[in-house]
């Protein structure tokens, strides 16, 4: 009887310890999911880690009907977000600014990252005007190198701000950075082009990193990588200034060793085949993916089509979407088709 009744209990019990096994496979096997948003060559990205909190980074273009805005809240919508904690704008030029007072009037943000007042040397624009205003009613974070930013379940880390980066090398880095013997430094610049005020942000997951510096441009690429590479090696890389050539240098792109680079462009803004070729030139480097297909770049300088979110033609704002775990491996998925490919660690 008593066997009878224990073999009862554990046919019960089983399938309930299957369940409570499963659903903790389930827990930790959250990513670290970011999405570049098809803003026509303007920057978002939009990160969910794997606790469950949020990060938007920069809101592309204002105007154009609100498209921008509505293209940010199907992308909140399918990654099943209901606020977003933390809205960091990069720098204040009007494709990374975007309709900020727009998109708050619809979808709530917990905290406003940036790096401060408008530093150029010319009356802050009407756009920056409406954008302090409403940043000035919640929570503003002002952030410098060195900075984290406190979303949990991933690291943050701020390189770049207001013209600024890290003073000394991250843990592991700082190795001599070789290209810069081989490669020429650019002249800046002028100093109030907004772009190189750029916050430039490094993601860490475990064993996974990406870095994405938005407009920085690249002869502040050349101060930040040399004579030494204070960041190391990265496992995917946003290409800056949206793959225009005076934002990717090799002694950044090819220095990084990224196995992945993603590429926010559009049709007529950025995928410049100068800097397809640098990238291509990167030790390590696996495959490029775009937002759109480069008409500037033709068949020679874009990546095969399952790679394209928005191929040459129609444009239906698809989205490419990562997907990292803390082991290292991470996958890259075409919202477009389906296609995803998986980058093991």
């Amino acid at each position: 009887m008593f066997c009878g009744t224990l073999r009862h209990a554990m046919k019960i019990a089983a399938p309930l310890l299957l369940a409570a096994v499963s659903m903790h496979v389930v827990r930790a096997a959250k990513t670290l999911d970011v999405y570049d948003v098809d803003v026509e060559g303007g920057k978002c990205v939009l990160i969910v880690s794997p606790s469950g909190e949020s990060m938007l980074f920069d809101v592309g273009w204002p105007g154009f009907n609100g498209r921008d805005t509505d293209r940010i809240l199907t992308a909140l919508k399918a990654a099943g977000i209901k606020q977003i904690d933390y809205l960091v704008i990069s720098h204040y030029d009007i494709d990374h600014l975007g309709d900020v007072p727009l998109l708050l009037s619809k979808f709530p943000a917990k905290h406003i990252v940036d790096h401060g007042p408008m530093e150029a040397n010319k009356p802050p624009s009407a756009q920056y005007n409406a954008y302090a205003a409403v940043r000035d009613t919640v929570d503003h974070i002002t952030v410098t190198p060195g900075d984290r930013i406190p979303i949990k379940g991933v690291e943050v880390l701020v390189v770049t701000a207001a013209g600024k980066r890290i003073a000394k090398p991250l843990k592991g880095a700082g190795a001599p950075n070789p290209i810069c013997a081989t490669t020429k430094p650019e002249p800046a610049r002028p100093s109030d082009i907004e772009d190189n005020m750029s916050v430039g942000l490094l993601f860490t997951l475990g064993k996974f990193r990406m870095l994405d510096f938005a407009d920085l441009e690249s002869a502040y690429d050349y101060q930040l990588m040399c004579p030494n590479n204070p960041i190391g090696s990265v496992d995917v890389y946003q290409v800056s200034i949206h793959g225009q050539d005076k934002g990717v240098s090799p002694v950044l792109a090819q220095a990084l060793h990224a196995r992945v680079a993603l590429m926010g462009n559009g049709p007529r803004k950025g995928g410049a085949p100068q800097t397809w070729e640098t990238l291509r030139g990167a030790q390590g480097l696996e495959d490029i993916w775009q937002v759109h297909y480069s008409v500037a770049g033709g068949k020679e300088h874009n990546p095969p089509d399952s790679y394209l979110a928005n191929p040459e033609g129609a444009d239906e704002a698809f989205w490419v979407k990562l997907s990292a775990r803390p082991n290292g491996t991470f996958t890259v998925t075409n919202s477009r088709n389906g296609f995803s490919k998986t980058y093991k660690r």
